[in-house]
């Protein structure tokens, strides 16, 4: 569907109205989005159209980030919709694991303790898992956590999943193995080459700067 010109304009001006109006243009892309990237906890949950309920209203009060020129406005809701997802998967899934303490602590089985096994060193992890977490600081302009997140989502979905578990929620990979259907050694081959084609993304970004 094309957007008209005048809506874009008022949607650069940062007009909350907008922002809704072009959200809910794009509502049906949106849920198919949210629905892919949530994780397998939090799917069973809630519902994508809920949490693209949460998105425009976070859209809205936060209008100005849609006056930066140089971001498609689409892109701006998907790193609202991100948002979203980490906040919901921190209050449905994570205070659920601490209250029954059932939580794996960060160090134990997660990616900060084996990541030299998996090909990668401490700083790209750490950029991965705040691309995870903090998607709202990849909005600002030149932000080496936005082009991360780009390369995340051109990642093919299972490798997206298999990240999201051993980098955000600490689980070995002999547990996400079992949950995608693989065994530990092609999830680990899996996790080597995902992390390998985010370094390469991002040195060849910064070289051509």
């Amino acid at each position: 569907m094309e957007i008209p010109e005048e809506l874009l304009a008022r949607l650069r001006a940062g007009s909350g109205d907008a922002v809704a109006e072009y959200a809910q243009l794009k509502r049906p892309q949106l849920v198919v989005y949210v629905n892919n990237q949530l994780g397998y906890l939090l799917r069973s949950k809630i519902e994508p159209e809920d949490l693209v309920q949460e998105m425009m209203i976070r859209a809205v009060q936060q209008a100005a980030f849609f006056t930066q020129n140089d971001r498609d406005p689409f892109g701006i809701l998907c790193h609202f919709a991100q948002e979203c997802i980490v906040d919901a998967h921190r209050r449905l899934v994570t205070a659920q694991k601490r209250s029954a303490k059932r939580e794996t602590p960060l160090g134990h089985g997660g990616g900060s303790s084996n990541s030299s096994k998996e090909g990668s060193g401490g700083g790209l992890i750490n950029l991965l898992v705040a691309s995870i977490t903090s998607p709202s600081r990849a909005l600002s302009r030149n932000d080496r956590e936005f082009r991360m997140w780009e390369a995340l989502a051109d990642l093919p979905e299972e490798q997206r999943e298999a990240l999201r578990m051993r980098y955000y929620e600490n689980m070995p990979s002999k547990d996400i193995a079992e949950k995608l259907g693989k065994t530990d050694g092609a999830i680990r081959v899996m996790l080597t080459r995902a992390l390998d084609k985010l370094q390469k993304i991002l040195a060849t970004d910064s070289s051509t700067k």
